[in-house]
């Protein structure tokens, strides 16, 4: 047997004030698109951004529906619009944000294991990381390169043997 660990790292910084102000901007980006959040059901609005290398910004916010299956997350309603109208602008960023009124958020809120997914499926597509910002408003930020970080066994391609 042999024991491993799997180590993760991230900047925690404790205001948008401390971020540079490309990355206060993603942030700021994300809460805009929050506002068109469609969460009748769960009163909780997720907002995300995703910054292109040709420099377009696409928005993404979770939209429900009553048939539950039937929604989809901010995440990927945001990169999955990346890979239908622009396919081969590479991902630079991606800042995520969250509110509802039903409870205060007192940490910044992680993808669900799905977008993670969707995210590392990009990465390995483009064969490079993306820098993810997890901005909790009026809160921490927490930024990291890439999603090994939050999902360290990513189900990828090399493990099938067919990568």
């Amino acid at each position: 047997m042999i024991k491993k660990e799997i180590n993760i790292a991230f900047e925690d910084f404790g205001s948008i004030e401390e971020l540079n102000q490309s990355d206060k901007n993603l942030c700021l980006e994300a809460v805009k698109a929050m506002e068109n959040s469609h969460s009748p059901y769960s009163k909780f609005k997720v907002g995300v951004v995703v910054k292109l290398a040709s420099g377009k910004i696409v928005y993404g916010s979770n939209q429900e529906n009553v048939a539950y299956p039937s929604g989809l997350c901010a995440e990927r309603v945001a990169l999955f619009t990346v890979g239908a109208n622009y396919p081969d602008d590479k991902i630079i960023s991606i800042a995520i944000t969250a509110k509802t009124e039903q409870f205060e958020l007192l940490k910044p809120v992680t993808p669900c294991g799905a977008c993670l997914q969707v995210i590392a499926e990009y990465e390995q597509k483009q064969k490079d990381e993306v820098e993810v910002l997890l901005y909790c408003i009026d809160g921490a930020i927490w930024k990291t390169k890439g999603v090994k970080s939050f999902l360290p066994f990513m189900f990828v391609e090399d493990r099938l043997g067919i990568g």
